[in-house]
């Protein structure tokens, strides 16, 4: 599947710190242990619907990951999913009377075209379920094979019992497992299952569904297999960081994470889970279930600056749950135009100085506002007449570029 096209990184004298990142699995914020070369993966889209806020920032949040990577030396490889087929889409599709593979693609280039919009870096590795079946079914031969699977009418289950780090990614009581999974896709009262929190890897054919053939039977992958055997297939059976909404905690990154676990016979799948914040809007989380969503291409179309999108959401911190309203896109609009009237000026306080307080802030726990409140210092000062660096101007755009990801 492709993908967009990145934009181009400005090249920064020096380099950044060292990354300290909260990991959900750990329940703190610790250095990042990583080679020259960081494995990220993060879960895509189900194109059913257009991109909405919350989608937005999660993906900034990975984007700001990346950027704090790069900028501190490392190469990054990240791959990304695209659930293009899945319950969710496939009910859209017969409600609104489409094919539900001309509704997957129409969708997936929307969300192409916010990320170019936003100026969000492209997945080395852009993977669609369909396109990963033949990896996605070796992964369920591999965990029959290690005596972790059971059949129940022809679909094939995952048994929890055989990973022993099962509930090490959320940490979660087993009341609050089985909440989770009924509310996101699982299926804890079904009958005849050996535990009620064990999820399904291959969906038996039903009447009307599209299928594929496979040892099993003709059928369709489960959701959590397929993320991964997409990661174990793109990036190797242990990776640097497993991305995400944090309503992917439980059960979707739980599980992957056990698959992948349980036929690589290595633990942890992940280094690090690093797990972005919630945005409401009205008093609730932004969900398509709920409506309430506010549309990335909606704003453009009506006049909003991607740039000044992008900075909206940059000002909260990128794993804490907060809420969209008009007041704080209105807020960013205004800090672009000081911004940019600060680095269209002859000079200003020195440049290298506000890099170092910007490479600091997003070195600890990706603090974009804390990057951002020092570039409004430094602008402030700059529109005052401060400074006397001719060169300032020109390396703080860059920065910002760089950085934040926003083009002055």
């Amino acid at each position: 599947m492709q993908a967009w096209q990145s934009p181009e990184i400005p090249r920064l004298p020096g380099k950044g710190a060292s990354l300290r990142l909260y990991d959900t699995g750990a329940r703190a914020v610790r250095p990042l242990e990583a080679g020259d070369t960081v494995r990220i993966y993060v879960c895509g889209i189900t194109p059913y619907d257009a991109t909405h806020l919350g989608h937005a920032a999660t993906y900034l949040a990975y984007d700001l990951l990346q950027r704090q990577l790069i900028d501190a030396g490392h190469e990054v490889v990240y791959a990304q999913n695209v659930t293009d087929v899945d319950d969710p889409l496939l009910e859209r599709a017969i409600r609104d009377g489409v094919d539900w593979r001309d509704l997957a693609e129409r969708e997936t280039e929307l969300f192409r075209s916010d990320m170019t919009a936003l100026r969000v870096l492209a997945p080395a590795h852009y993977v669609g379920a369909v396109e990963a079946i033949p990896q996605i079914v070796d992964v369920i031969g591999r965990l029959e094979a290690q005596g972790a699977t059971y059949q129940l009418d022809g679909d094939i289950y995952f048994s929890i019992a055989s990973d022993a780090h099962f509930g090490d990614v959320g940490h979660l009581d087993r009341t609050a497992m089985l909440a989770r999974s009924a509310a996101m896709g699982g299926d804890p009262e079904r009958p005849g299952k050996k535990d009620p929190l064990d999820p399904m890897l291959w969906r038996a054919h039903r009447e009307g569904e599209p299928c594929w053939e496979s040892p099993f039977g003709p059928g369709r992958p489960g959701w959590h297999v397929e993320c991964a055997a997409i990661a174990m297939d793109r990036l190797g059976d242990t990776i640097d960081v497993q991305g995400g909404g944090s309503d992917l905690v439980f059960p979707h990154h739980e599980c992957s994470a056990s698959h992948a676990q349980v036929a690589t016979g290595q633990a942890p799948f992940a280094r690090c889970y690093a797990h972005a914040g919630m945005v409401a809007y009205d008093g609730a989380k932004m969900s398509k279930s709920l409506g309430n969503l506010v549309l990335v291409s909606k704003l453009r179309a009506a006049g909003a600056e991607p740039a000044a999108i992008r900075l909206a959401v940059q000002a909260a911190r990128w794993r804490s749950d907060w809420e969209w309203t008009a007041e704080r896109l209105e807020e960013a609009e205004q800090r672009l135009a000081r911004w940019r009237q600060a680095t269209a000026a002859g000079a200003g306080p020195d440049g290298g100085r506000l890099l170092q307080q910007m490479r600091d802030r997003l070195a600890d726990d990706l603090d974009a506002p804390g990057a951002i409140a020092a570039v409004d210092e430094w602008a402030a000062a700059t529109l005052r007449g401060e400074g006397d660096d001719t060169e300032a101007p020109t390396l703080v755009a860059r920065a910002v570029d760089a950085l934040l990801g926003i083009e002055l």
